[in-house]
């Protein structure tokens, strides 16, 4: 019996052995599968990687070859743009330069030129109110005195001003005057391409006038259809007529420029002629001291009208406020009194600032005076 349990002690002992040997054996091979699957994934990470790497770098070389391309055309443009505007700049400035010897001459211009001449474009946002009035020979801070009146203090009660606003085209300066609440005058500038719709706009208003393009002695933004001084009496006509079918309500026209026109009095003759046609009266806008309106008035008969001072010679609101008191002035001094300003945004705010001192005085239309 003890012989027999010797040998199934032996038998089983032997068994777990096996087992121990199996489970170590198992042990072992999973963790050299778990040792090399560690290993294997690192190597094919660092592999791939490496690999996405080289390809972003190719990208990043076709990328900068690209940019290099484009910085190199872009020189080469540069470059090229240079040498055009320079080659321009040298045909250019011999122009310039004999234009600025003219103008020396006429001493327009200081001598000493602090910059060089090169020809440069610049983008200016252009005004919509017509062109101010010019002067022939004089500057703008010296224009053509103004002829006192033989009659004074014909008014009963004020005196009586009346403001005219000039080169008016467009809706904004319409509602910009009306916006004051006072009576002043428009005259409306004849339809051109860059204003097309000033008769239209005219035609809205109880009373108006007409602001006739005449030719100037120096003037460079010329109107179309602006009446010269050998313009037929059938042209000059024909023009008048034409402003009459556009403008059926005008009674009164001033001269829009006119300094070598209204210096001619062979020309005024034709105009006038025209205007009493049509039951026009025209008002001298005195852009000329040489003017020969009230010659030509008086040998027709008729009565000179002519306006008295100018409020935007320059366009800084004090100053306008200092012209619209002189108008003031002279009205109360001799009964009445014309002034001319343009619908720039200074002139209408000086108006508006000035309604006090137009209590002094009787602010009306220009068919209330003459």
């Amino acid at each position: 019996m003890a012989k027999r349990r010797k040998n199934k002690s032996k038998s089983s002992f032997s068994v777990l052995k096996f087992i121990a040997w199996f489970l170590a054996l198992v042990i072992f091979g999973m963790s050299v599968f778990a040792v090399g699957y560690y290993f294997g994934y690192e190597q094919a990470q660092k592999e791939e990687l490496e690999k996405h790497g080289v390809q972003e770098q190719k990208k990043l070389d076709v990328l900068k070859r690209k940019n290099t391309q484009l910085a190199s055309k872009e020189s080469t443009v540069n470059e090229r743009l240079k040498k055009v505007l320079k080659k321009e700049a040298q045909k250019a400035t011999p122009k310039i330069r004999e234009q600025v010897k003219v103008a020396q001459k006429k001493n327009q211009i200081p001598k000493k030129i602090e910059k060089p001449l090169v020809k440069k474009e610049v983008y200016k946002i252009k005004e919509s109110y017509g062109s101010s009035h010019e002067y022939a020979d004089e500057s703008l801070a010296q224009p053509p005195i103004r002829v006192k009146r033989a009659i004074k203090k014909i008014y009963s009660s004020k005196p009586k001003l009346a403001i005219i606003i000039d080169d008016v085209s467009v809706k904004s300066q319409v509602n910009a005057v009306k916006s004051l609440g006072l009576d002043i005058t428009m005259s409306f500038l004849p339809p051109s391409p860059s204003r097309p719709h000033s008769a239209k706009l005219a035609a809205n208003e109880d009373f108006y006038m007409v602001h006739l393009p005449m030719e100037a002695q120096n003037y460079s933004a010329e109107e179309p259809n602006t009446l010269r001084i050998y313009d037929s009496q059938e042209k000059i006509s024909y023009r008048v007529a034409a402003i009459k079918k556009l403008f059926p309500k005008v009674r009164y026209i001033n001269n829009h420029t006119g300094s070598k026109f209204t210096a001619n009095e062979v020309a005024m003759n034709k105009l006038v002629v025209a205007l009493k046609k049509n039951y026009i009266s025209f008002i001298d806008s005195r852009t000329t001291a040489k003017t020969k309106v009230p010659t030509v008035m008086k040998n027709f008969g008729y009565k000179y009208v002519a306006r008295d001072v100018f409020l935007d010679h320059h366009m800084d609101k004090p100053y306008i406020l200092k012209q619209i008191k002189e108008a003031i002035r002279i009205a109360k001094s001799e009964g009445l009194a014309i002034a001319i300003g343009h619908p720039h945004a200074n002139t209408i705010l000086a108006l508006h600032e000035s309604k006090k001192l137009f209590k002094d005085v009787d602010l009306v239309f220009i068919n209330k005076i003459y």
